[in-house]
């Protein structure tokens, strides 16, 4: 993308109307540091910062203007090669073909964290649709199973995408899918993960015991070196938060600190399946936070401030902002939990299955008596996202 329009339009619209960085931030709820970068070049800018700074300069749009749509992937394209490398190899299942396949799950995996599940859907139906016509064609018993574990990691993450858009009936199926498959190829990071993704939806569902068993059970089947045991003992932190138990939450947050002090940095640490020790921090900062834990409130806002040094984690960014909203909450703060949940709904990046976090926060902010309590439901009501 190239940002130059954007920069002088949006240097232009805040020189003519003498505003500072920082005025601009107030009215906008984009960070003076953010703003400083976008009109330097330095960051590119997003479509809903580009509508929060439309709003706050009364520009009608034309910063949002600026920025052009990306190219919808090829999907049939993609498969057309594949299908065409097939036909070269005079074979009904070829090993170049699948180790595209494997590189293909992996960059859908990476796309994860800043794609819109509804929009990436669509590409893992069609490659689980070629993976079953494969399975359907003769190969060899290696060749047997590597299909069957792209298949158990592309379920598992149609499944994922299917919890985030709140579809119940579509999630179940797949997990079970992922799981059956991941039992027939042996593969048991694969099945640990199937249990994480259970726990994950067992706790944004409220049934925080249940999270704790079904962390327990993929921390079992997890192999010691993989990332599925990482996360699941998170994904525990999380749960004993919840419930309450500041002890079983503390030490469920040694484990985690203890597993990703050992573990160097994954060449794609964006991968959905593939832990970043970097995460720790983050995953701390949502459980201190739960936890009604006093040090939660730096632990956000140090997070924040690396992710937005990365520039490239929209979706954490909002999820720990929604972090540090709770912590303010609980510090009898709710001005400034107000600023933060505006913040997180406007970056247009938080999920329905996250949802549930804004709806409580905006809560807080009116059990505390905020005159703004108000408005924020109405912005909130006007963002959440579709969860058909």
């Amino acid at each position: 993308m190239d940002s130059s329009a954007f920069r002088e339009e949006l240097h232009r619209l805040r020189t003519s109307r003498d505003l500072s960085y920082r005025q601009l931030a107030t009215l906008s709820c984009v960070s003076p540091s953010l703003i400083n970068d976008l009109e330097k070049g330095n960051r590119r800018p997003t479509r809903p910062v580009a509508a929060a700074l439309d709003g706050a300069l009364d520009a009608h749009g034309r910063l949002t203007a600026t920025l052009r749509t990306p190219a919808p992937e090829d999907v049939e394209g993609e498969l057309e090669a594949l299908e065409l490398e097939q036909r070269a190899c005079r074979s009904d299942v070829s090993d170049a073909v699948l180790d595209r396949l494997e590189q293909i799950a992996d960059r859908m995996a990476m796309s994860y964290a800043t794609t819109p599940p509804a929009d990436l859907i669509p590409r893992v139906r069609r490659h689980l649709q070629y993976v079953e016509q494969l399975l359907d064609g003769h190969k060899t018993l290696r060749q047997h199973r590597r299909l069957l574990v792209v298949g158990g990691w592309l379920s598992l993450l149609r499944a994922t995408l299917h919890i985030d858009l709140q579809q119940r009936l579509a999630a179940d199926a797949h997990l079970g899918t992922a799981a059956a498959l991941a039992e027939q190829a042996e593969h048991p990071e694969i099945a640990a993960w199937c249990l994480e993704t259970q726990a994950w939806d067992a706790l944004t569902g409220g049934d925080y015991r249940r999270a704790v068993d079904l962390s327990r059970h993929a921390q079992a089947i997890a192999p010691a070196d993989g990332s599925a045991i990482v996360q699941a003992t998170a994904q525990e932190g999380r749960a004993w938060a919840r419930i309450g138990d500041q002890g079983a939450t503390r030490d469920a947050l040694r484990r985690v600190e203890a597993m990703a002090g050992h573990r160097a940095a994954p060449d794609h640490p964006e991968h959905h399946y593939q832990y970043d020790p970097n995460k720790a921090h983050s995953y701390a900062a949502t459980t201190l936070a739960w936890a009604g834990d006093p040090g939660a409130e730096q632990v956000a806002r140090d997070v924040i401030a690396e992710l937005e040094a990365e520039g490239a984690r929209p979706r954490r960014i909002a999820s720990a902002r929604l972090d540090l909203g709770l912590a303010l909450l609980a510090g009898d703060r709710p001005e400034e939990t107000t600023a933060e949940v505006r913040a997180a709904i406007q970056s247009g990046r938080i999920v329905p299955s996250n949802w549930w976090r804004v709806t409580e926060l905006v809560d807080g902010v009116a059990a505390a008596g905020l005159p703004e309590a108000t408005d924020l439901r109405e912005e909130a009501e006007a963002a959440r996202p579709a969860d058909d």
